[in-house]
């Protein structure tokens, strides 16, 4: 992935919100889960869902972007609406979507070993950047190797 961590965004307040805190909590345990599963779709799917928490969590401290006439908008395009700094990620989450969707239908390769843990890894990356950005401390989810 070419996204690179960006620093993080003044917060609008200065504690997040305890449902913000929640939903990074949530984002960590599915992270976790998801590092524990052996299935490509488990994995991948359950990674996803927890770059989707950490999205929330973003949008329930800077607030709803003004709402607009139309088709509805995915927690990517609103993550981009409300904190521009996050773009990038919300565009490579978006893109992933499709994926996550096959994977959760438990469609035979619809992801491989690599690209769940290629998701794994950036995920955590995101959700680090998330806490940081919202000044929540980081909590290690990933289990350490070596």
């Amino acid at each position: 992935m070419s996204v690179h961590p960006m620093p993080p965004g003044p917060p609008i307040r200065k504690v997040a919100p305890t449902h913000a805190q929640h939903l990074l909590r949530d984002a960590r345990r599915l992270l976790a889960e998801a590092a524990e599963s052996s299935h490509p779709n488990v994995r991948y799917a359950t990674a996803h869902l927890a770059a989707l928490r950490a999205a929330a969590a973003v949008l329930a401290v800077r607030g709803p972007v003004a709402p607009t006439r139309g088709r509805p908008r995915t927690a990517w395009v609103l993550l981009e609406q409300a904190e521009p700094l996050f773009a990038e990620w919300a565009a490579f989450f978006a893109a992933g979507a499709p994926t996550r969707a096959a994977a959760e239908a438990g469609l035979p390769g619809a992801t491989t070993p690599a690209e769940a843990e290629e998701l794994l890894r950036t995920t955590e990356t995101f959700l680090t950047l998330v806490e940081d950005t919202l000044r929540i401390p980081t909590q290690q989810s990933l289990p350490l190797t070596g």
